[in-house]
């Protein structure tokens, strides 16, 4: 079953979205159904910790495809996307080659002796081309953070789902991938990739869904202190400041008792108060191992 026809209405989608914990608003659940209805990419721009790449694993779950991921930046190369040869076993392969076939053999012999697929190294584009049925969900993420040369490397992958290798010619998918890049606006993309892409914006989670993610992260937490953590009706600056409620999760999950806890957060949502909006708060949370933690002193020393 192709991933077009997994699906058969948006709210199968966002209920099984929901059963992986990704808890979406109705305009995104949206845009991914039509994403994978009409086979093209999708291309997810918000500010950092909204969920963007949080989305594309959920989505490799419940469509069943391993998900692969290529991290961008600053200076990234074509062979790093794609491919690139073996070079160490095409020499071998070259000097192996040459003794056997002796005096007789021309450059060109050798040549299509050392470029064979064996000799390839596969990089995420190329692999999430060539993965077998069900195909694979392949994660661009922070595509803003490559350059402009990167982007227009891009084109023909986006908008055929195919790449060009030189000594191979033309590689075609074998089952078109699920695509999804990911920006977090440090500037603008060229229009030619956002035509070739659906676009969405994501923003921060309203109080509701942001309680049903901490609900789902964790079961003492959606007893005890849940509606202390929305973040996004009690302490918007905190809610920026933050970068959303993502950095935050691993410590509701962490195994602190519910009362050392709630003492915590009740120090550091005081704090907010009065410090200016930093990071200085969340390191306590997140960031010390529960061992650090038991042993903190609360107070402007341990800032």
């Amino acid at each position: 079953m192709t991933a077009k026809d997994t699906f058969k209405t948006i709210d199968e989608l966002a209920q099984a979205l929901q059963g992986v914990g990704y808890f979406a608003e109705r305009r995104l659940i949206t845009a991914v159904f039509l994403s994978l209805k009409l086979e093209r990419p999708l291309l997810l721009e918000g500010e950092p910790g909204v969920g963007k790449t949080e989305l594309a694993k959920a989505l490799a779950k419940i469509l069943g495809r391993p998900l692969i991921r290529l991290q961008c930046y600053d200076g990234m190369e074509q062979r790093e996307a794609l491919y690139e040869w073996n070079h160490a076993a095409q020499l071998l392969h070259m000097r192996a080659a040459a003794s056997q076939t002796g005096s007789n053999a021309t450059p060109q012999d050798i040549e299509r002796e050392v470029y064979q697929k064996r000799f390839l190294v596969k990089r995420p584009l190329l692999e999430a081309l060539q993965t077998p049925a069900p195909g694979a969900l392949l994660l661009i993420d922070e595509v803003d953070r490559a350059d402009e040369p990167f982007e227009a490397f891009l084109l023909e992958y986006l908008g055929e789902y195919q790449v060009s290798i030189p000594e191979l010619g033309t590689i075609k998918a074998e089952v078109s991938p699920v695509t999804i890049l990911t920006s977090n606006r440090t500037r603008d993309l060229n229009d030619a990739v956002k035509r070739r892409c659906l676009y969405q914006w994501m923003d921060y989670p309203d109080r509701e869904r942001e309680l049903a993610v901490v609900r789902w992260q964790s079961l003492w937490v959606a007893l005890e202190v849940s509606p202390s953590l929305a973040l996004s009706s009690a302490h918007p600056a905190l809610l920026k400041a933050w970068n959303g409620p993502k950095p935050w999760l691993p410590w509701t999950r962490s195994p602190l008792t519910p009362k050392w806890s709630k003492t915590l957060w009740a120090f550091c949502s005081s704090s907010a108060k009065t410090l200016r909006p930093s990071r200085h708060c969340s390191m306590i949370c997140w960031r010390l191992r529960p061992s650090q933690a038991f042993n903190l002193k609360l107070g402007p020393s341990c800032f």
